[in-house]
């Protein structure tokens, strides 16, 4: 188990119902916190799962206008050019640009509780099993070490520090979160296709696209969200 404390200046957690205007949940979802540890480490043999969230900052907002492009680069474009039939598979930024309001959370501090597990899907060299990933993980949490920059929810919203803890001190909560906040349904993750699916070796032709949103009934208590339990309530 590791636990991690995380600050930045702003945070989006996109609300998926929100697709123009973005507008940001109040808390971190754990498929966002998942990307954040991905930015550290990530290997396909081993899945980060998230057990606990701690909101230690008040809730603050703060609303701004961002340029973003209205479209995609084309994938028969891409693969067009890749058979070397032409195409053009680019973005002119100033023929697609659109600004766009989003609401922020602002000067955001979190603790992240969590474990690995590992996939079933492996290269040769993964042989050592979860104990090797443990210290990897552990080395680059306490050296600082990434190899992209992790981010709250959007790359425009970098992390400012993450610190490996032994414990979390509860005392430095807002008080403005004491108590119990029923923040609604929540995105949890997207399930892939090919999810279950468990192999000796792994090839791209093995993974795909098409997933589906998977939601989770969230609830915050004294500013901790415990992600585990959270999953398993029917409220």
């Amino acid at each position: 188990m590791f636990r991690v404390l995380l600050e930045a200046d702003y945070a989006l957690f996109t609300r998926p119902e929100n697709k123009v205007e973005r507008v940001t949940y109040p808390t971190p979802t754990p498929s966002a916190m998942e990307g954040l540890l991905k930015s550290v480490f990530w290997k396909p043999a081993i899945a980060y799962k998230i057990h606990k969230i701690v909101v230690f900052h008040k809730l603050s907002y703060a609303s701004v206008r961002r340029n973003e492009v209205k479209n995609k680069v084309s994938e028969a474009a891409m693969k067009s050019q890749m058979r070397g039939k032409g195409g053009d598979p680019v973005i002119y930024t100033k023929e697609q640009i659109s600004q766009r309001a989003s609401l922020l959370l602002k000067d955001v501090k979190y603790g992240l509780e969590f474990s690995f597990e590992l996939t079933g899907i492996r290269s040769e060299r993964d042989e050592n099993g979860d104990a090797k990933y443990a210290e990897i993980i552990r080395r680059r949490l306490e050296k600082g070490q990434c190899f992209r920059q992790p981010c709250m929810g959007c790359r425009e919203f970098p992390v400012r520090e993450i610190k490996l803890v032994d414990e979390f001190d509860l005392s430095e909560v807002h008080p403005s979160l004491q108590g119990v906040q029923d923040l609604g349904y929540m995105l949890y993750g997207m399930r892939y296709a090919d999810d279950e699916r468990k192999r000796d070796e792994w090839k791209s032709e093995y993974f795909s696209d098409r997933a589906e949103a998977e939601f989770y009934h969230a609830y915050m208590v004294n500013g901790v969200i415990d992600v585990d339990a959270c999953r398993r309530s029917k409220l």
